[in-house]
């Protein structure tokens, strides 16, 4: 069952972007920002966590899961370490992604040839 919602929440998720790109002048960076603190907002009330356990793995693959673990990450640290710890726990969660993402574009810029 949780394949099946999982492929409805990513699924209905795309569709929703796909038809805002379509009939708006957004561009692809102006959704992912939307995204991004879509999953920042749905987090800070706790409801992006609910939403995982209905969904399951499904919801930690679009791009609002990365805004889920920004804010999630620097609350967790925040109950730690007071304020100071929004700023320090922000990138706990994320920094093996952005660190993957940033390696695999330097080895693949080196590999691959861009098209003209």
């Amino acid at each position: 069952m949780y394949f099946i919602r999982s492929f409805l929440f990513c699924g209905t998720l795309c569709m929703i972007c796909q038809i805002i790109l379509d009939n708006t002048k957004l561009t692809p960076g102006h959704i992912t920002s939307i995204l991004v603190s879509l999953g920042a907002f749905l987090d800070t009330f706790s409801i992006y966590d609910k939403i995982i356990k209905f969904v399951g793995g499904g919801a930690l693959i679009p791009i609002t899961s990365f805004g889920h673990s920004l804010i999630h990450g620097a609350l967790a640290e925040a109950e730690r370490s007071g304020f100071m710890g929004i700023f320090m726990g922000m990138f706990d969660l994320t920094a093996t992604g952005i660190t993957a993402a940033i390696l695999f574009s330097f080895f693949f810029t080196l590999i691959l040839k861009p098209r003209d």
